[in-house]
């Protein structure tokens, strides 16, 4: 990689006033910083070299009044090109450029381009013209600034309308965020109450079961009466009942009724016996 500065030697010694002369010194490389070290040099002969690019520094080189970039092998200029705001004179004749880069509308100082012998777009060419003398380069700086001016207008222009595409974008993804975001918050609140209301019967039915539990043992209490001990009430004892009573009610007793009745029948039988018996004796 060949520089002008191991080839063609100190760059202030190829200054001559404000004119730097470093054509036809087999470049394939701008000495960017060399340059940027020499701001007297506001004209630039760069040609018949062999550049195929120049580094975005280069639009640093703010100072720059003329600028011959001709007979190299350049595809493309920097992006930010329109930087070099002081250029008037610029020739690109003889290179390999389609387009122009759209920060070319800020070169307002340009007067003269030369873009012959450039494979450029063809709506460019028709713009550029022949650019065959003095007045037709002049034409073609004028017309060239006009058409990237438009074109930099169509870029902008479509760059708001994407913006803004992207904006109403945004703003219904938000829309549909903040709505997702309600939907999250109410099923949320719906969810709360729905627990919120479990829980309450869950409290209700616990209070009421401890309601009726407490009012069991009252009715215990007040049919049996627990012993002093805690230990379990006794049953009442069973009536008891008159001895006819209980004869009539027994089936099994209904034989001893019978012995019973004989046995009195037969006790007064002996008596009335016993009585006559008494009374004969006596007469």
């Amino acid at each position: 990689m060949t520089k002008a500065g191991s080839k063609g030697g100190n760059l202030r010694d190829k200054l001559d006033g404000n004119e730097l002369d470093l054509s036809l010194s087999d470049l394939n490389e701008v000495p960017v910083k060399e340059l940027a070290a020499l701001p007297k040099a506001t004209i630039l002969d760069l040609s018949c070299n062999k550049l195929t690019t120049l580094p975005s520094e280069f639009c640093g080189l703010t100072h720059l009044v003329k600028l011959d970039l001709s007979k190299n092998k350049l595809r493309q200029l920097p992006a930010d090109f329109g930087r070099l705001v002081n250029l008037q004179h610029l020739d690109l004749l003889n290179n390999r450029l389609v387009t122009l880069p759209v920060s070319f509308a800020q070169l307002k100082s340009l007067k003269w381009l030369d873009l012959k012998d450039n494979p450029l777009d063809p709506v460019l060419a028709k713009v550029a013209g022949d650019c065959l003398d003095e007045k037709q380069c002049k034409q073609c700086a004028n017309k060239v600034l006009q058409h990237m001016k438009a074109v930099q207008a169509d870029q902008e222009r479509e760059r708001q309308r994407r913006l803004e595409i992207d904006r109403e974008a945004e703003k219904k993804w938000e829309a549909k965020q903040r709505a997702k975001e309600a939907q999250e918050r109410e099923l949320r609140k719906r969810e709360k109450a729905e627990e919120k209301e479990r829980r309450r019967k869950e409290y209700d039915a616990l209070k009421a079961a401890k309601r009726e539990q407490e009012k069991k043992p009252k009715k215990e209490t007040n049919q049996a009466p627990k012993s002093k001990s805690g230990s379990r009430p006794r049953k009442p004892p069973p009536r008891k009942h008159t001895r006819s009573w209980a004869l009539q009610q027994q089936p099994l007793c209904t034989s001893v009724n019978t012995i019973y009745d004989n046995a009195v029948r037969g006790l007064r039988s002996h008596d009335i016996v016993q009585w006559v018996l008494q009374t004969d004796s006596q007469q």
